[in-house]
């Protein structure tokens, strides 16, 4: 059963990556500004997003150009999904804001429980 939790938890932390780049993506296309911005920021938001977890996060820092590790690793993470949480909360999807933040704590608190880090 235990086996399963973490599965679950390991998918969880992949959906919430993806969120992120979907409520970056979404905060730019509903800003209150002409369409080059929109654009601008809706592609060019989550495009940074990207290539700051590319270059120091991804596969949990396996992956990463400049992988982080220890209290490193845990300020991107909190930057990061603490990004997509702002983004939403900027959007003015607050209590989404903060079932998105309150799932990545949830998500961060079992992954050091179960050494999944």
């Amino acid at each position: 059963m235990l086996t399963i939790a973490k599965g679950a938890n390991a998918a969880l932390m992949f959906f919430l990556e993806l969120g992120v780049l979907a409520s970056v993506g979404y905060w730019g296309f509903t800003l209150a500004a002409g369409w080059p911005v929109k654009l601008l920021a809706g592609i060019g938001g989550p495009a940074l997003f990207i290539a700051a977890w590319a270059l120091f996060g991804a596969g949990g820092g396996a992956n990463a150009t400049f992988p982080l590790t220890g209290l490193a690793r845990a300020a991107l993470e909190i930057l990061w999904f603490g990004g997509g949480a702002l983004a939403l909360y900027a959007s003015g999807l607050v209590t989404w804001a903060g079932v998105f933040y309150g799932l990545f704590v949830l998500n961060a608190v079992l992954r050091l429980i179960w050494k999944q880090v």
